[in-house]
């Protein structure tokens, strides 16, 4: 911050973090169009692949976006092949998702495709820079989630 309160952009972590996940969408975004999949079905792909059976309630937290845009998703994915889900729920209301053959195909490959843009993003790191980064990231998570949640006592010591 100046001296007058202002945030000053070149130095602010908020924003770096910001221009980072920006350039890190369009990135993914370039190497999914070819797959004809967006970053948030990609998500899916990768959440479902490592949790068979979530929710789309669970996979809207999960992939950051609300639950009705979540369903618009996972209709289209449904409707691609990618993705199965019962006619009925189980049990309540939702509808556990399963990746088909051609879902787990299609997320073998963007996950290549991913795979090369983050290590594109990371190349400029040494030894042990990156596990520090990942550290760095997960304390600034928490941090933002605590004071969400308890927005009165945060920042509290």
């Amino acid at each position: 911050m100046s001296q007058h309160g202002e945030v000053q952009l070149a130095g602010s972590v908020g924003y770096l973090l910001k221009e980072a996940a920006y350039g890190l969408r369009v990135a993914l975004d370039a190497v999914l169009r070819p797959l004809d999949l967006s970053v948030t079905e990609y998500s899916c792909l990768e959440l479902l692949a490592q949790r068979p059976g979530l929710s789309n309630s669970e996979l809207a937290r999960s992939a950051f976006v609300t639950r009705q845009s979540m369903n618009v998703v996972l209709q289209a994915m449904e409707r691609d092949g990618l993705i199965v889900r019962p006619a009925q729920a189980p049990a309540g209301r939702a509808l556990p998702a399963q990746l088909t053959a051609l879902g787990q195909q299609r997320r073998a490959q963007a996950s290549t495709a991913a795979r090369a843009v983050e290590d594109r993003m990371l190349t400029g790191f040494g030894p042990g820079e990156i596990d520090r980064l990942r550290e760095l990231l997960q304390v600034c998570a928490a941090s933002v989630n605590d004071e969400r949640r308890d927005p009165v006592s945060a920042g509290r010591p």
